[in-house]
């Protein structure tokens, strides 16, 4: 497979990577201008620019990139090792990073009014949008329209059928504690960005008393927004929706959540 045909299988498949390319030369080294190389989030590559000690560390640039949403332009001199460069080429070699990102995707878990109402406002953000509900009649396309795919199994079997990554944010919009607990402790061993639960306080100090009994810990509970949405006074499914999909932006674009929760009429 050539390094074209894995960057488009990759965006077919709305994973991440980064493009590193050799856009200019100077004296002697491993490869030309234009010679590419696809970084894979665990540090697989398709292609080569060289090899090496000086690939190793584009590959390190491409990780990081995939982690920042950067592109960035490295140049290595090819002279002395002793001194700490690459390569012993003698030559002189700069590397266009450039970080292949996927969608986004709200993975939402409920399909009642308020996860109906998250779905329509996810999509209308160009979110992916994936859905699931352990009642098949509430997950398909007719009561949810908007989503790019149907889970229609327990919550704790999602992890299985879900691939979810650094850019899965998932909301809890579901019916009960009885759903949440059993459900939670999988969706916890993932890395995803976002994890929110819908409820009271008093509902989720229940769930949590519940999964601390079950052994998860204090710490792996602490990536858990609940009561989630930020404090919009909001009442109609459409205003909770709103104060969900404003949270989950403010934590994607890096900000803090910390002084603005939703009082306790988040409620399911």
């Amino acid at each position: 497979m050539s390094v074209y045909q894995a960057v488009a299988k990759l965006e077919d498949e709305n994973e991440a990577g980064a493009l590193c390319t050799v856009v200019r030369t100077i004296g002697s080294t491993p490869r030309g201008p234009a010679s590419k190389m696809l970084v894979y989030p665990d540090g697989r590559q398709s292609g080569t620019i060289g090899g090496g000690e000086m690939e190793n560390r584009v590959i390190q640039e491409a990780l990081q990139a995939m982690q920042d949403g950067k592109t960035r332009l490295v140049e290595y001199n090819l002279g002395d090792t002793d001194r700490g460069d690459p390569g012993v080429c003698d030559g002189q070699m700069e590397i266009y990073v450039e970080p292949i990102i996927p969608t986004p995707a709200v993975v939402v878990i409920g399909c009642g009014h308020v996860g109906k109402a998250v779905a329509r406002l996810a999509k209308w953000l160009n979110f992916r949008v994936l859905v699931s509900d352990d009642r098949e009649e509430l997950c398909n396309p007719e009561q949810v329209p908007d989503a790019d795919g149907y889970y229609p199994i327990q919550m704790r079997e999602l992890p299985e059928h879900l691939k979810i990554n650094s850019w899965t944010y998932i909301v809890l919009t579901t019916r009960g504690v009885d759903i949440d607990v059993p459900g939670l402790p999988g969706l916890l061993d993932s890395p995803a960005a976002y994890i929110g639960v819908i409820g009271s306080r008093r509902r989720w100090e229940t769930t949590s008393n519940q999964l601390l009994e079950l052994g998860v810990s204090e710490e792996v509970l602490g990536r858990i927004h609940s009561p989630m949405g930020l404090d919009l006074g909001a009442e109609t499914p459409e205003e909770i929706a709103l104060s969900i999909l404003a949270e989950i932006i403010l934590v994607q674009r890096g900000g803090s959540t910390s002084s603005k929760k939703l009082s306790d009429k988040n409620r399911n």
